[in-house]
């Protein structure tokens, strides 16, 4: 760690003169010769001669960059005093440049790398203020990697970091633009010290000076905006920050932001409705891209069904088949041990891009031979059947599945000569969860090969959404939901209604079939988002904690409030979360939400440049009357 030597403090690093001008606005042509007073960062100095220096500036965002002449005229003048002062200054300074704007005979000179040089002013140096010193220890070129312990330096060296938040910041402006203006809601905060309550997932939890009791950070503001919707507040939405202490990925955060809203005497459908014109207004704006009108739509069985996954990048193609009763036994023994299996069938098409079988056979070894291959191999359900659709070959390749079956397989696929057609089998069952084994393959094997180039990258954006899922889930212990005793957990959360007359009955009778009016906003694979119509009566949000999720009367008891302002005559609502952050990494294209994010957590949860969390000392322990226990 480096240390800060003590020295006296300059009382002249204090007291500057406001810049006359922006660094960027000075490309325009139209500035007479006049003098100016620049802000910004000194670039790399070239000395021509001792008396003649010329050194760029470069703008407060590091965006722009004009060309200073410093040049030791009359020794004692004002020329002189400055060029010996720019003498003494290190590179990345950030300095008050006074001097004479001048045109400049446009250079031929190239940008320095992404910052844009003005080639047709300059400024002759009259005066130069350091505002801090740079120090020589830290090295920063074009070629220089800062580690997430130096964030603020990689921050001020990529502009691709700096641009993404600039992105974030308009996206935001033109969220609340849309939903103000067009749909007149109103943006209000809600608490981030909340209580301790069971939605399904793991929260921070905050203690205080009084013994035994604490705050929660909020997994999401649901239960303030359904209390908001008891309040009067016909439309409410906020950038919410949000607190989850779950395993981390890619695109999951301890704490993150969402646009959060809820429309009260409203349906999903108005919900739906209104997304999409925010969506189709993001993606006109900020990437002159037009997204259909409207988005499709499909229901969570024919997501899994088709793509294997609640989340389909339907880019991809490859729709996977339910086989029927066709498959021969034998083969059927060879794929999987399961007694009274479903088996699914799906054809990636390599030979449509010129790959042969030969090719395909390459991979496909390579691929279940690598560590992302291996997972699909040492399924308990059993491993893939894989073929290659080889002409050259017995029955092209489809020997196993015997003479009616590969008949059967060629009408349902059409594959071509170099086609891998993959067979897979799973417990016949109803889907629950996020995706099958055969679905998480066909991502895998895609991805695989677009990185060795034997398939094209996916392009462009498909927004879709999924709709109908199961109002309940089989719970577990990785995810035990509302803690209930009932073996099952919402699958959204416990405020989600059921969606039609015959749902409500089935709460009664099998609350396992009944269907959730709960949809989610996916793009290109990704879930933006997810939303339902809540359950806006007192006695039914009861009925479904104490008789379906068979949860403790103690812990339907911290959702007293919540009954309470239902119980007020609250009116039908409906609402959505979208989080900001993934949104804006899909609109942007990055793999990680970690790089639209300012000051990230890692994969571990910490902040590598402030060290957080840190530990607790015994003395901040005692004020939270706090004892460490023995590791078991």
């Amino acid at each position: 760690m480096s240390v800060v030597a003590p020295v006296k403090p300059n009382a002249a690093l204090l007291s500057f003169s406001a810049a006359t001008h922006e660094i960027h606005n000075l490309e325009r042509p139209e500035f007479p010769r006049q003098e100016v007073v620049l802000h910004g960062y000194l670039g790399s100095r070239t000395d021509l001669s001792r008396n003649l220096y010329f050194v760029p500036l470069l703008s407060k965002d590091l965006s722009h960059s004009i060309q200073i002449v410093s040049s030791a005229k009359s020794i004692g003048g004002r020329e002189h005093l400055a060029h010996e002062k720019l003498k003494c200054l290190a590179f990345n300074t950030p300095v008050v440049v006074r001097g004479l704007l001048k045109v400049r005979v446009p250079a031929a000179s190239k940008d320095l790398g992404e910052i844009k040089k003005i080639k047709t002013q300059e400024v002759e140096l009259w005066d130069v203020q350091p505002l801090n010193e740079s120090p020589k220890d830290i090295v920063i070129t074009p070629e220089t990697i800062f580690p997430p312990e130096k964030r603020h330096l990689q921050i001020r060296q990529e502009k691709k970091l700096r641009d993404a938040l600039a992105f974030r910041s308009k996206t935001a402006t033109t969220c609340r633009d849309v939903l103000c203006k067009d749909f007149g809601f109103t943006e209000v905060e809600t608490p981030v010290l909340f209580k301790s309550t069971p939605e399904g997932a793991r929260e921070f939890i905050v203690p205080t000076r009084r013994r035994g009791m604490a705050y929660a950070l909020p997994q999401s503001p649901q239960q303030f905006k359904q209390i908001l919707m008891a309040s009067g507040i016909s439309r409410y939405y906020q950038l919410a920050r949000c607190f989850r202490d779950e395993d981390l990925r890619a695109d999951r955060q301890p704490e993150f932001t969402q646009l959060d809203l809820e429309m009260s005497f409203a349906s999903g459908e108005d919900v739906m409705v209104c997304i999409e014109t925010l969506i189709r207004r993001l993606w006109n704006d900020m990437l002159n891209i037009k997204l259909p009108s409207p988005f499709l739509r499909m229901t969570y069985h024919q997501a899994m069904s088709t793509f294997g996954s609640d989340k389909p990048d339907i880019r991809l193609g490859m729709p996977i088949h339910r086989t029927g009763d066709f498959l021969p036994a034998g083969l059927i023994s060879m794929v999987t041990s399961l007694a009274d299996p479903i088996l699914e069938v799906m054809v990636f098409q390599l030979g449509a891009n010129d790959s042969g079988p030969g090719t395909t056979r390459k991979f496909v070894n390579s691929f279940l031979d690598s560590p992302e291959g291996s997972q699909f191999n040492d399924n308990s359900d059993g491993g893939p059947g894989i073929f290659v659709y080889d002409p050259k070959k017995p029955m092209e390749g489809l020997g196993p599945f015997g003479f009616e079956a590969a008949k059967e397989i060629e009408r349902l696929l059409d594959p071509e000569p170099g086609d891998l057609i993959v067979l897979q089998a799973r417990k016949n069952e109803a889907f629950h969860g996020g995706s099958t084994m055969i679905g998480n393959l066909r991502l895998a094997l895609h991805k695989a090969a677009a990185v060795q180039g034997l398939v094209p990258a996916p392009k462009g954006f498909e927004p879709l959404w999924i709709t109908d899922f199961p109002l309940f889930s089989p719970s577990s212990s990785s995810e035990p939901g509302q803690g209930g005793a009932a073996g099952l957990a919402s699958t959204h959360h416990p405020f989600t209604s059921p969606k039609s007359a015959e749902d409500v009955d089935l709460l009664l009778s099998n609350p396992s079939k009944v269907i959730g009016e709960h949809y989610d906003l996916v793009i290109n694979g990704v879930e933006l988002g997810g939303g339902s119509r809540r359950i806006h009566n007192a006695e039914m949000q009861y009925y479904v904690m104490k008789h379906v999720l068979k949860m403790a009367r103690e812990r339907i008891q911290e959702f007293s409030h919540l009954l309470e302002a239902l119980r007020a005559g609250c009116p039908p609502h409906a609402g959505i979360a979208l989080g900001f952050d993934r949104l804006i990494a899909v609109m942007l294209g990055r793999d990680s939400v970690r790089d639209v994010i300012a000051f990230p957590k890692s994969g571990k949860g910490e902040d590598m440049m402030v060290k957080s969390p840190s530990k607790m000392s015994e003395e901040v322990l005692k004020t939270y009357h706090l004892q460490l226990r023995d590791e078991d």
